[in-house]
């Protein structure tokens, strides 16, 4: 009778990536929330959800990379979810069917920061992941669980509603 051969645990690839993934994750997710205390919770989640994911069959190799891919679907997660605790949802109505931006300008980062944090969290996830992380309009799109045309149209809303935020704060309102 031959004896069962146990199979190491995918995780332990994980334990042996963690201490130099964890400031890399950790930094990732603060430099897009700005919020010590969520950027924790979230880094923790990723880890979790790590662990979960590299334990299914046909998991991929666990890297700094994959992490950050988890860590940026926690992240989109938690705006999705605060967003349907706000209840903001609302049409928004471009008044002059404007689908170019071409406001192109130097940006303040400190003042472009506050001023991400201040938008609705639908905006701030949309303008976060496509022009922050640099992903493409139909990734923004699975990520937030939109259409395509959807995202594109909270784009246009979401860059109108930071240019006004952000002219108020630089006092450059007619501009």
């Amino acid at each position: 009778m031959t004896s069962p051969r146990i199979q190491p645990d995918p995780a332990l690839a994980l334990l042996g990536l963690y201490d130099d993934a964890l400031p890399q994750v950790y930094g990732y997710l603060l430099s897009r929330c700005g919020d010590r205390a969520l950027a924790e919770e979230l880094t923790s989640e990723t880890f979790l959800g790590a662990v979960s994911a590299c334990r299914k069959s046909g998991a991929p190799e666990v890297s700094v990379g994959w992490l950050i891919g988890i860590a940026r679907h926690k992240l989109a997660d938690h705006w999705r979810g605060q967003q349907r605790r706000e209840r903001t949802l609302r049409a928004v109505h471009d008044p002059h069917g404007e689908h170019d931006d071409p406001w192109d300008v130097e940006l303040d980062k400190l003042v472009a920061r506050d001023v991400l944090a201040e938008l609705a969290t639908h905006h701030r996830a949309a303008l976060t992941l496509r022009y922050l992380d640099g992903l493409s309009v139909p990734e923004v799109a699975q990520l937030l669980e939109r259409t395509v045309h959807a995202t594109e149209a909270l784009l246009v809303r979401a860059r109108t509603a930071f240019r006004k935020q952000y002219q108020l704060h630089t006092g450059e309102e007619g501009r």
